[in-house]
């Protein structure tokens, strides 16, 4: 079993208030963020942010892995993750996460890609730990 772990702090109220992310690993220490930086444009981090870093960033290793099973080692593979949030009647609640990939795969045709890229996407563990509804935009570059 695997275990990653990360700390927040948060000083105040909601909406003056601020806050530290830190990780185990140092790779995030004492990160600010705030109200601003989650629901406005402030400078810092926000928790939405860091879901999409985290998807965007198992998703290209589990491609990579679909692929590399495939026959098919990519050179590249580039993903942007978009993190939606919206207010519904539950309250702020992340709705969807898109994933916008851009990959260099020698020899692979178009379908062998788009099953690897789908496997990818339902088959990360952030894909798994997410309700929201996941899409996809994944195309081959020359």
């Amino acid at each position: 079993m695997l275990k990653r772990k990360a700390s927040a702090i948060w000083n105040g109220n909601l909406k003056e208030g601020k806050g530290r992310i830190s990780t185990a690993s140092g790779v995030l220490s004492d990160t600010q963020y705030s109200f601003s930086t989650r629901f406005e444009d402030g400078a810092g981090t926000n928790p939405e942010e860091l879901i999409a870093a985290a998807h965007a960033g198992c998703f290209s290793m589990a491609l990579s892995g679909q692929l590399t099973t495939a026959g098919h080692p990519p050179e590249s593979v580039n993903t942007t993750a978009t993190v939606k949030m919206e207010k519904t009647d539950a309250g702020f609640t992340v709705t969807g996460v898109h994933l916008e990939v851009v990959a260099r795969v020698p020899g692979i045709d178009q379908a062998g890609f788009e099953t690897a890229a789908n496997n990818a996407k339902s088959g990360c563990p952030i894909s798994r730990l997410l309700k929201a509804e996941i899409t996809m935009d994944a195309r081959l570059e020359g």
